[in-house]
This record gives structure tokens, sequence and C-alpha cells, in this order.
């Protein structure tokens, strides 16, 4: 089975769970359920790896310091391009290089995401125009300010309108659940929060294309 890979992009500033949750979801998604099934690499359908711009440490929220796997100049082909936040966001809206990294990802990858404030960048590289996208509750009117061509729906969990966005920090993970379950269903999507020991809820509560 080729496995797809899921590329987190991780920042200064990124909020631990923005980029963490998603990877415990992906990283832990089997095709063949039971806890036997995750003490291998066989029936995970993700091969998950964190990425920056290079390969150096990177201080996330409360000095937690993070080692990607790639830089920008070495990230392997990404199918699935997760795109974190935290208060180093909007910092980088105005630095071309991680810009024109995401937007060369995601022109590449078969699935666009964000967790918080992420959808800022994908809003300023011009990902979002003609859609509907959320961000953290406290981001709403900043990503409205950016004049992207967006439709923000405030107090959604989850918008999936060809691009997934998510709310702040926790959303990320019912994020990366509704990417295993648009890719492999409901009941894989629902065997990997019972093994996470998550309570997964219904369905996106907002969608556009798919």
């Amino acid at each position: 089975m080729e496995k797809l890979n899921v590329g987190i992009l991780i920042l200064d500033g990124v909020e631990v769970l923005d980029f963490a949750g998603p990877f415990e979801v992906f990283s832990r998604t089997r095709l063949i359920p039971g806890v036997e099934a995750r003490r291998s690499e066989e029936s995970a359908p993700f091969n998950v790896f964190l990425v920056a711009k290079t390969t150096e440490a990177t201080r996330a929220t409360a000095d937690f310091c993070v080692l990607p796997r790639f830089g920008f100049d070495d990230t392997p082909r990404i199918d699935i391009l997760v795109v974190p936040g935290g208060f180093g966001t909007q910092a980088l809206l105005n630095d071309q290089e991680t810009l024109s990294w995401i937007r060369g990802a995601a022109a590449k990858a078969k699935h666009t995401t964000s967790v918080c404030t992420g959808a800022l960048l994908l809003a300023q590289v011009g990902l979002l125009r003609g859609r509907k996208a959320t961000t953290h509750w406290g981001a709403y009117d900043v990503l409205e300010s950016l004049n992207a061509g967006l439709t923000v729906l405030r107090g959604q969990r989850v918008v999936i309108d060809a691009v997934f966005t998510s709310a702040g920090v926790s959303a990320g993970i019912e994020m990366a659940f509704a990417v295993v379950e648009h890719l492999y269903g409901r009941e894989v999507a629902e065997e990997t929060a019972h093994y996470i020991e998550y309570p997964l809820p219904g369905k996106a509560s907002s969608r556009g294309c798919s």
C-alpha cells in the first residue's frame, strides 16, 4: 500500500496542539482495527512528518522545542498539507519564503488543511478565495481584514470547502479526523478515535465542495 505523505508545517510560536493533535490522529490511523495493528506500520495509510524552513530546532509555545524532520529545501512530496497556527502566524503574513513554500506545497497536494490561525496564511496566498473557512475565534476579524475573498464562518469547529479549515487548537484534532473520514470512511475514523480515546463528534457542520 502506498502511503500518503502528511506534511505538517511548524513555525516559531506555533501552538503545540495545533500540530501535535493532527500528528497523533494521522500517525495512529490504521486500516486494520485493534491495538496490535498499532505495533507496526503495515496498515498505516499515512507517513507523517514535520517541516520548517530549516531542520534546526523550532520553538513552539511555552518554549517547547521541536526538531522538524525536513526543511523547505528537502521536503518530499506532500499529499496532505497541514498549516497550524499560533502567535507566530501574523509575523509570517509578509514572509515571502514561507508563503511561496505554502503556495507550492498546496499546488501539489491532494488536500490542504489548516488549524487555528494557519487559515491566515492560506488566505494570504489565495487558497481560500471564493471559499468558506474558519479559524480561532480570536482571529475572525483578522482573517476578514485580509480581504482575501472568503466567507468566515464563526463558531464552527471544522469547515470543509475543498480546503479543510478548523477553529483553534483542539479543533485541529477534529479536522484531522474529518480528513481520515473523507479518505477512508467513518468506520476508520471512529476506530482511530476509539484507540486514542477521543470523543469523535458528528460530521463537520459546514461543507462546501468535497
